[in-house]
């Protein structure tokens, strides 16, 4: 069974394991925690384990928490020192306050802090992908955030959206519910007259993105519909949906579920894991500019080969991430180069029959191979 409507996502048919990220905005407000409502959702976090479902939490929060106790200007976020101090004393105030909350309801909280290396690393992926399946299969209920502690601006997500896309696609997860301070996705601001709520969203095109404004409504936040948009992208690539309801609400799983009201994504494919991988990656080392011929043949699930190499970008060595853009700047896929910079570019426009006098050495059978391609 397939999710095609938002009430699927609290039917353990369709949606078997569910990731529920909650932002900053909806869980610490002007006078700290908004406990009454936190209850109100874990109240349906513990309602859908008892359907059936498995659940995980994505939990924003820690840095507006460790702010107020530190007493730290700009909700902690004044600079990148005071958001690591901010997030190492509010993280134990959050992982608290979700192991309290869900213990009452008889289930057991596992805190995981995460770093984006975490989940670029193909490595430390797949021991983040084996760790939630054992947290899952033993009953606990895993509540993951950044690890902002250590994040640095070079190798951070940035916000939640994106992480919660990346956690659903470790986890094998179904769906993700991103809960926000906004109903969904609109066809323009919505504070314009005859602003219209999007039901339904079948691909993130250009057109969608223009949709977005970048910020976080609240300013609490990391995120906006920018972020949400991205991760939406991560999540169709996976054949994950991806929903945007209001968490401004009492219960509101209930009425993004059971009244219909938010935006969902629909996946547009399945890649297998190392492609989805591949695909929902953030963070690339260079990119290879391709030729017309190339970005043809590529279309076709062909390899690429250095002939079709118009331009070099970045540092990388070989086995790294790398994009592949036509002329005009557009992303075509993300692959794991054969070769390093240098060499990449010294094959560049070169028949394939000219590399071994070039290098020295036998040379490898394309600059990315389509085993180790993802088209976009």
């Amino acid at each position: 069974m397939q999710i095609v409507r938002l009430s699927h996502l609290a039917d353990k048919a369709a949606c078997p394991r569910l990731v529920v990220k909650v932002g900053s905005s909806l869980l610490v407000g002007a006078d700290g925690v908004r406990r009454a409502w936190l209850e109100g959702l874990v109240g349906e976090l513990a309602a859908a384990r008892a359907r059936g479902q498995d659940v995980i939490v994505v939990s924003s929060g820690a840095i507006a928490l460790g702010a107020a106790t530190l007493r730290l200007d700009k909700g902690g976020r004044g600079s990148l020192a005071d958001a690591q101090a901010a997030a190492a004393v509010g993280q134990i105030a959050l992982s608290g306050l979700w192991a309290d909350l869900l213990g009452a309801h008889g289930l057991t909280a596992a805190q995981l802090l995460l770093t984006l290396d975490d989940l670029e690393d193909r490595r430390r992926y797949l021991n983040a992908t084996a760790t939630l399946t054992r947290l899952l299969d033993a009953g606990a209920v895993p509540v993951i955030n950044e690890n902002d502690s250590v994040a640095t601006q070079e190798i951070r997500f940035g916000d939640n959206d994106r992480l919660a896309a990346r956690v659903a696609q470790a986890a094998g997860a179904s769906a993700v519910l991103l809960l926000s301070d906004v109903d969904g996705l609109f066809d323009r601001n919505p504070a314009q007259p005859g602003a219209t709520l999007l039901a339904e969203v079948r691909g993130v095109t250009a057109e969608i993105h223009a949709m977005a404004s970048g910020g976080s409504a609240s300013g609490m936040g990391s995120g906006g519909m920018t972020s949400k948009l991205q991760a939406a992208e991560i999540a169709e690539r996976a054949g994950i949906a991806l929903a945007i309801a209001s968490g401004l609400h009492d219960a509101p799983i209930e009425r993004a579920c059971g009244q219909g009201i938010g935006t969902l994504f629909l996946p547009r494919r399945k890649d297998a894991g190392r492609k989805a991988w591949l695909g929902g990656r953030l963070r690339l080392k260079g990119a290879l500019v391709v030729d017309a011929g190339a970005a043809r043949a590529l279309a076709k699930g062909s390899s690429l080969l250095a002939a079709g190499v118009a331009a070099v970008e970045g540092e990388f060595q070989r086995g790294d991430a790398v994009a592949i853009r036509d002329g005009a700047g557009t992303t075509l896929a993300h692959g794991l180069a054969e070769y390093d910079a240098l060499e990449c570019a010294r094959l560049m426009g070169r028949q394939s029959g000219e590399h071994g006098d070039i290098l020295g050495y036998a040379p490898r059978s394309a600059v990315v191979h389509r085993d180790q391609l993802v088209l976009l």
